[in-house]
């Protein structure tokens, strides 16, 4: 149903990061990831595996659009991910690579068995695409059963090295104490699931280091805890305007009503109001 796979239960799982599905067969609008580390920054686009035969026509009807970012257009590295028939099967039946925009910088092609992993330079939209093949071999075909490659691209701090890891094995070592005192507190009702809802870990990145997959983290404890998508949550603070005057809201004064109001309160209406003093 809805074009559900086993990509997207992965990606729900949080083990893959999903990304270029498409929701129409009658146009495509392809918006990239945009990715930042210190001065490096990549706009990420990809295209879920489609029938080439449309994809072919959409191409040819002008239906498929690559979406730029706002934001200091030509300073991005732009990266293409596409998974179609590259050699040509038939008339329509595979992507030509002069369909595609000439701004990308890489295209990483993938379906293609053969191993072409050295990038390759289209002279005529000059990008170059590299080819990784399946990782295994899966025919005896003498062009698919050579050497197999992948690449490994692996981006990190020279000062930092690792510097997420690091994070990740201080917030699981936080966690770890947490669910020692959750134990400590529950020793006398041993049938009673440990839940860490109203004792989370609150991580602040408000000084710009970089964050991690939080579902595949807490899916460390999903044996240990009742609510492990709750354990951890990253904030950031904004920057205060020192022309801004902050507005609280009293919540005394607020619940110091009258009986009667009080009991007609909702969390909606709390909420609503905590919000719109929020927007002043």
């Amino acid at each position: 149903a809805d074009g559900l796979c086993a990509i997207d239960l992965l990606s729900c799982a949080g083990l893959i990061n999903h990304f270029g599905r498409s929701h129409s067969v009658e146009k495509l609008e392809i918006s990239p990831v945009l990715l930042q580390k210190g001065n490096t920054r990549i706009a990420l686009y990809g295209i879920g595996s489609i029938p080439d035969e449309r994809l072919y026509r959409m191409f040819i009807n002008n239906q498929v659009t690559m979406l730029r970012p706002r934001e200091d257009e030509d300073g991005w590295f732009n990266l293409f991910v596409i998974h179609q028939n590259r050699s040509k099967h038939g008339a329509t039946n595979y992507i030509p690579e002069q369909f595609l925009d000439d701004f990308l910088d890489l295209v990483v092609w993938g379906h293609e068995h053969e191993c072409k992993i050295a990038p390759v330079r289209n002279e005529q939209q000059l990008f170059y695409v590299t080819q990784p093949g399946s990782s295994v071999i899966t025919s005896f075909v003498t062009r698919r059963s050579g050497q197999k490659a992948h690449w490994v691209i692996e981006s990190e701090s020279p000062e930092q090295p690792n510097v997420m890891l690091k994070v990740m094995a201080f917030c699981q070592e936080k966690v770890e104490e947490m669910l020692e005192e959750a134990e400590r507190q529950r020793l006398g009702n041993p049938l009673t699931l440990r839940n860490l809802s109203s004792d989370y870990e609150c991580v602040d990145y408000s000084g710009g280091f970089e964050v991690f997959n939080t579902m595949r983290f807490c899916q460390k404890f999903v044996d240990r805890v009742a609510n492990p998508k709750d354990i951890l949550h990253f904030i950031r603070h904004r920057e205060a305007k020192d022309n801004l005057k902050e507005e609280g809201m009293d919540f005394e004064a607020l619940l110091s009503r009258p009986t009667s109001e009080v009991l007609q309160l909702r969390v909606e209406d709390l909420v609503k109001e905590y919000f719109q003093t929020a927007e002043k």
